[in-house]
């Protein structure tokens, strides 16, 4: 008798085991495959950009997001985890950043840590996301050196710094303010979109954009279809970043990166009725096909921070928001005669204000784990601001030091022919069709 006992607990421990097991590769799985999701982001903002550059410089256009992919992938794998690990705190590295450094145990394929390598890669597709949003911005007239180099310093250095201080379950936004952004709107959107702006006050607008009396030119894109169809992507692939943004936990409840319980439940509710909201209150607002998808990615950033919290309805009222407003503040932007070439400012860092003071308006008083405060307008202002600052400010002046060097812009004989013609050993076009946009301007 005391032998079948034995036998049957071991076989208990035995199931114990493989259940724990199966649950630990289940989670692994899980945020792989929202990585993978993500990359559609990249095949998106591809088309994208490649869609609204004029035919002349439709390839330098390609080449200029790609390299911003590549390029972060290397530099966020040797120091980009290291300080979103060792900077929660503030500017002083902690101890805990050890396990970041590229030649940690961790960081590399081990029998022992089934997590590491997933939430790496899904942190590294947030930071090519940062790169690619200011990528389009500058697109026609960024010389590529200068772009490379603004690139990985926002996608390796600066959106992950405030990321350590506001999305991270220790991070000092969240243990002294009660700071709140689920989806990343501020960390990464309202970061890149303040970056992108810096960076467009020193780059100076495309030649032609604007006359002497200070009105705009439309300078048109070259494919419109492409653009919508690179815009829907981004889309679908941000079903995998608001995936990634929740926790898993084996054996229990969901929970966000903060440690406050949901469920993936409410990603697919406010997800879409975020991007519903967006699309109708920016066709409501321009009957333009290009603003309506933008209003689209824009009504899901404006719902992000709030994403695992809203209402459904609600989620779609501030989408509906976020998508109407972002024309009008392009036009702002414009009229600052600031040449936002795909309106990057206004869809990701206007959106991502939007998002961080609906939370502050609406979840106040929403209580944080442990003995952090709870959410308030305030510590929500105060999170804007920083995700601001740590955006523009670096931007601005690292910028301005690659234009002092002559780093940052092409020549305007460059930009005359176009990119292609001065940059790429290929032509995208050279059975016709766009051809007559290739020659050179008059």
């Amino acid at each position: 008798m005391e032998q079948q006992i034995a036998e049957l607990m071991a076989k208990v421990a035995a199931l114990e085991k493989s259940g724990g097991m199966v649950g630990t590769v289940g989670i692994e799985a899980y945020y792989f495959w929202t990585t993978a999701f993500m990359v559609l982001i990249h095949a998106g903002f591809l088309s994208y950009e490649m869609g609204a550059s004029r035919a002349k410089n439709v390839l330098a256009t390609g080449i200029k997001n790609i390299l911003a992919f590549a390029f972060i992938v290397p530099t966020f794998f040797f120091f980009g985890w290291w300080i979103y690990l060792a900077f929660p705190g503030g500017f002083t590295p902690s101890a805990d950043g050890d396990a970041g450094l590229p030649w940690a145990m961790a960081m590399g394929p081990n029998l022992s840590d089934n997590a590491t390598g997933v939430f790496w890669a899904a942190f590294t597709m947030f930071a090519a996301t940062t790169a690619s949003i200011f990528s389009g911005a500058v697109i026609e007239r960024i010389r590529m050196s200068g772009f490379v180099l603004l690139a990985i310093l926002l996608g390796s250095v600066l959106w992950i710094l405030a990321a350590a201080w506001g999305w991270h379950p220790t991070g000092w936004l969240l243990t002294d303010w009660g700071f709140h952004d689920f989806g990343c709107a501020g960390i990464v959107h309202l970061v890149a979109g303040a970056f992108a702006l810096g960076v467009l006050i020193n780059l100076g607008p495309r030649i032609g954009k604007f006359n002497a009396d200070g009105s705009a030119n439309d300078l048109p894109a070259h494919n419109v279809p492409m653009i919508l169809i690179g815009l829907m992507m981004i889309i679908v692939g941000f079903f995998g970043f608001l995936a990634a943004c929740v926790i898993m936990v084996n054996g229990a409840q969901w929970t966000n990166i903060y440690g406050q319980p949901m469920t993936l439940s409410s990603v697919g509710f406010n997800t879409l009725m975020g991007f519903a909201g967006g699309v109708i209150g920016a066709w409501a607002l321009t009957r333009d096909p290009f603003w309506m998808m933008s209003g689209g990615l824009g009504g899901i950033i404006a719902a992000a921070a709030g994403i695992d919290v809203w209402y459904p309805p609600l989620a779609f009222l501030i989408g509906f928001i976020g998508g109407a407003s972002i024309k009008m503040v392009n036009d702002f932007v414009t009229k600052l005669r600031i040449d936002d070439a795909v309106g990057a400012v206004a869809v990701h860092g206007w959106c991502g204000i939007v998002s961080l003071v609906a939370v502050g308006l609406m979840a106040t008083g929403y209580p944080n784990p442990g003995d952090a405060p709870p959410v308030t307008l305030t510590g929500q202002v105060v999170g804007l601001v920083v995700c601001f600052v740590v955006g523009f400010v670096p931007g601005y002046f690292v910028s301005f030091a690659l234009k002092v060097v002559r780093l940052l812009r092409v020549p305007d004989e460059a930009q005359v022919v176009g990119l292609d013609l001065a940059k790429v050993p290929l032509r995208a076009y050279p059975e016709g069709g766009t051809s007559l946009a290739m020659q050179p301007a008059e």
